[in-house]
């Protein structure tokens, strides 16, 4: 998986800082990838063999600086290790390369599309997505998959990643009460999935209706119960018996 020559005895991640603690130079840097963790814990709530982190410290090499994206998706290791969580994501531990990685350019351009391309290249990174709000003549969202040890641009929006089960896009919607464009997971068939405050609208909406119905099913109930006290009634007044009716 990772061809360099390490040393015998490696650092454990408790052992290293957890990010490069710069600190981000736009909220967006956090909210975008917030957001899409945030839907994932939702879809992916029962699997426990996956992580989605944010601006944490990928170490390759305990000499040298970690890659610190704004978020990265890792499959096949361990949701959890303890109650402490990952201070950071340390390849020889982990054994596991990110099969996505997000990095969200702001008004500091942090060679995203030049250096940083070619560190994820190098350590086999599949997908590797750039998200840029203040381009005009281009694309916001960039996708690139790894193909022969190139990264090769994907041009659709959403891109549907096969080897995640999840699509990737932008579109324009309200997160954490601001309205633009964000980032969203969506199915194969192009259809996004919902946020946390989306899904628990829509359940107060199915709750409602299910009320709504149930009222509306005791209502008709009362209403047939009067019908046939009036014909009940109305028998007895024609000197018929409404209990003897067989």
């Amino acid at each position: 998986m990772l061809e360099y020559n390490l040393p015998r005895y490696l650092p454990s991640a408790e052992e290293l800082p957890d990010s490069d603690e710069t600190p981000v130079d736009n909220e967006l840097q956090e909210l975008i990838p917030g957001l899409l963790k945030a839907i994932l814990l939702i879809l992916w709530s029962e699997r426990m063999d996956w992580l989605f982190a944010i601006d944490m410290g990928i170490y390759y090499h305990p000499d040298k600086p970690p890659i610190v994206p704004d978020g990265f998706l890792s499959l096949g290791v361990e949701r959890f290790y303890d109650e402490e969580l990952r201070p950071s994501y340390v390849l020889w531990d982990e054994n596991v390369v990110p099969i996505f990685v997000l990095e969200v350019v702001s008004q500091n351009y942090r060679k995203e599309y030049t250096t940083k391309l070619d560190e994820y290249a190098a350590l086999g990174v599949l997908y590797y997505v750039i998200y840029s709000s203040r381009r005009r003549r281009k694309p916001h969202l960039e996708v690139h998959k790894l193909v022969n040890g190139k990264y090769e641009l994907q041009e659709r929006n959403p891109v549907w990643l096969p080897e995640i089960g999840l699509g990737i896009g932008c579109e324009r919607g309200n997160y954490c009460g601001v309205t633009r464009e964000w980032m969203y997971w969506y199915d194969e068939q192009g259809q996004r999935y919902l946020t946390p405050a989306e899904q628990v609208k829509q359940e107060v909406q199915r709750a409602q209706q299910e009320a709504q119905r149930a009222q509306q099913e005791a209502q008709r109930a009362q209403q047939a119960e009067e019908r046939v006290q009036q014909l009940t009634e109305q028998l007895r007044a024609l000197g018929i018996d409404p209990d003897n009716l067989g």
